[in-house]
């Protein structure tokens, strides 16, 4: 086994590795375009990694960008398999995808590949948004969820492996939800979705200390958002609301306490799930170690939340967005202020080492008034837990917003740089005075995701030239050159008679319930979160 020293040291403390000979048995690099720490937390990344193990006739081994360009199943080269799948899911991996594929011998472009090459495709929630930056380089996208598209993709490929390439290629873009850019005339990509999600597992299939969440078993519970905040990609790309059974729930959480104590559970609003406190009694009996993926503040469970911190939980996050009730509107988070302080209120009751809260900033019609609202409220909520003694520590993460294709807010222009530095300095320097810690995203990279978020094919040759040094400055000079105005993409309201570069993607919502909620949206009309009973208000159930 020719396996580099990264990871050697990796697979050493992995439990739940999958390792196969690869006599007669179609190989697939699994690659995540970003480095180990961060693939390895990936939910998303570890169920496709199970799904493509489950079959016999596949083996499918890992490569991320700090592997060498080798997996670190079996460290062999990119050029030894015959599927490279990419796991794409933020904006911000395009450069680092281009530059994994461009350390092997396998060309960028898609056009100037031949037989002897792998195929290359993609998939992750950006890509099913909008594919278009990445097109010229990918021979095939997977437009919605693995668990729906994969069986019949593997079935596709063990079918006319032997065909050859371009039989292949052809024979992938029949699939329903597999979009290939080289072969698409005008025809609609249909974004699939799994009707049942207990159906499959999507669990932990490695346990390693080396993620976010060292060797905790995470469960997805539920999959999809009621809430139809306007800002929000998955709120929208993972329609309709589902959740897991509690019977489902339990068998999946017994197999992860055979391995460790602590478990994860991963779902956009967790205390939607009718039976979150009836799961959380049933770890705590067993003694597990409980996190919760960050909570809305409405619904929120006082049971499941004082369950949370007695089990050993150190960490909350809670997710206001925005500070003041007008924008909230706007945006359509479905909260208050009073069901803000009343979480807060809660928390403080068993309060956990730190709770975090996570803003935007620059959202559509955000004024000066509105940043110190975000002052006002946090300092408030800080008095708050200082009051009850809690010795909780308050952390603030703020983030400039970014239009997403296939949400309300896809028409509408980011705030530009100078406004969003201006008002995070203030934010920072205000606070941090006041003991509040600030975290925030870069906004000159968040420009740029903004670009890419909304781009299209001219993009291409950006991407490849800023791919080999992945700074600002070769980003600015390789647009320039091209003479690719980036306020083109970000900086304008989009007519709503413009085609649109995703246009083709159909995400099952319609486009005039887009255009609806943008009109609410600017009227500051809050819409009523989707029923628990199908409805055919969006146009996806």
């Amino acid at each position: 086994m020719n396996v580099n020293n990264p990871a050697r040291q990796w697979l050493s403390q992995e439990r739940g590795t999958i390792t196969r000979d690869w006599g007669g048995r179609i190989s697939i690099a699994l690659i995540f375009p970003n480095k180990y720490y961060l693939g390895m937390s990936s939910l998303g990344y570890q169920t496709i990694y199970s799904i493509f193990n489950s079959y016999d006739e596949i083996v499918c081994e890992r490569v991320f960008l700090d592997s060498g360009g080798k997996s670190i199943e079996s460290g062999r080269p990119l050029d030894d398999f015959s599927i490279l799948a990419f796991s794409i899911s933020s904006e911000m991996d395009y450069f680092n995808a281009i530059d994994i594929l461009s350390r092997s011998s396998t060309p960028v472009y898609s056009s100037e590949r031949g037989d002897m090459h792998p195929v290359v495709i993609a998939g992750g929630p950006c890509v099913t948004a909008n594919p278009e930056p990445l097109a010229p380089f990918f021979d095939g996208f997977a437009i919605g969820e693995g668990e729906a598209i994969l069986p019949n993709l593997i079935e596709t490929v063990t079918t006319h492996i032997g065909d050859g390439r371009d039989a292949l290629i052809e024979a992938i873009s029949k699939l329903p939800g597999m979009y290939v850019p080289q072969l698409r005339n005008s025809e609609t990509i249909v974004r699939q979705w799994a009707r049942d999600i207990d159906d499959f597992a999507t669990t932990t299939a490695i346990l390693t200390p080396n993620t976010e969440f060292s060797d905790m078993y995470l469960i997805e519970i539920a999959r999809g958002c009621r809430w139809g905040c306007r800002f929000c990609l998955a709120g929208f790309h993972f329609r309709p609301l589902r959740f897991r059974s509690l019977d489902n729930l339990i068998e999946q959480s017994e197999n992860g306490l055979k391995y460790t104590r602590k478990v994860g559970l991963l779902g956009a609003s967790p205390f939607d799930h009718p039976e979150i406190d009836d799961l959380v009694a049933w770890l705590q009996q067993r003694e597990a170690q409980i996190s919760i993926s960050s909570l809305r503040i409405r619904p929120l469970s006082r049971v499941s939340l004082r369950g949370l911190v007695q089990s050993g939980t150190r960490t909350l996050s809670l997710a206001p967005e925005a500070a003041s009730q007008r924008l909230r509107n706007v945006i359509n988070k479905g909260i208050s202020e009073k069901d803000i302080v009343e979480a807060v209120e809660w928390v403080a009751e068993h309060p956990p080492r730190q709770l975090k809260l996570y803003f935007m900033i620059g959202l559509p019609t955000e004024t000066e008034e509105d940043i110190e609202e975000m002052v006002r409220l946090t300092t408030d909520l800080k008095e708050r837990l200082d009051r009850k003694r809690a010795g909780c520590r308050l952390t603030l993460t703020i983030e400039p917003f970014v239009p997403k294709a296939g949400t309300p807010f896809q028409w509408l222009p980011m705030a530009n740089s100078k406004t969003l530095r201006h008002r995070l300095s203030y934010l920072k320097r205000t606070l941090e005075r006041r003991g509040i810690e600030v975290r925030s995203e870069s906004v000159p990279w968040a420009a740029v995701q903004g670009v890419l978020s909304r781009g299209d094919r001219r993009l291409a040759t950006a991407l490849v030239q800023v791919s080999r040094e992945r700074t600002l400055s070769s980003w600015r000079q390789a647009l320039s050159e091209l003479s690719i105005d980036a306020d083109f993409y970000t900086g304008r309201e989009i007519p709503l008679n413009e085609r649109l570069p995703w246009s083709y993607i159909d995400s099952g919502v319609k486009l005039d319930y887009l255009e609806s909620e943008l009109e609410r949206a600017g009227k500051g009309r809050p819409t009523p979160p989707c029923p628990t009973i199908e409805c055919h208000k969006c146009g996806v159930c």
